[in-house]
């Protein structure tokens, strides 16, 4: 398995991380033969905007496709404005298992880790 991979998104990049791209091929398998994990930026959140993960079948035209080993990520084309340079790592440790997104974009972040501020 390789250690990660960039995939430029609106003038930066999108950064897929080994550990991450092993959780999302096993969740993928869990999901069905179709499924691809979905990242979005949605309005809300105790810092204004936050993170959304989900399960999608379709790919849209303006999706950006990351691959990695069996990993598929689609990030749509208004997230991607949020999400130039951010690296998506999959963390466990003693408090949590969790993806984490390092977004160079926010300004602040809440303690959560799903909601920022631009």
């Amino acid at each position: 398995m390789s250690d990660s991979t960039q995939i430029d998104a609106a003038g930066g990049d999108v950064t897929l991380t080994g550990d991450a791209a092993k959780r999302i091929a096993f969740l993928m398998q869990q999901e069905g033969e179709d499924a691809k994990l979905r990242i979005e930026v949605q309005g809300g959140g105790c810092s204004g905007f936050s993170y959304g993960f989900r399960f999608d079948t379709q790919v849209n035209d303006d999706d950006l496709i990351i691959e990695l080993d069996e990993a598929v990520v689609l990030i749509d084309e208004t997230s991607l404005q949020f999400l130039g340079g951010a690296r998506i790592d999959y963390v466990e440790d003693l408090m949590a298992a969790a993806f984490r997104i390092d977004n160079p974009n926010a300004s602040s972040a809440c303690g959560c880790g799903t909601s920022f501020a631009i």
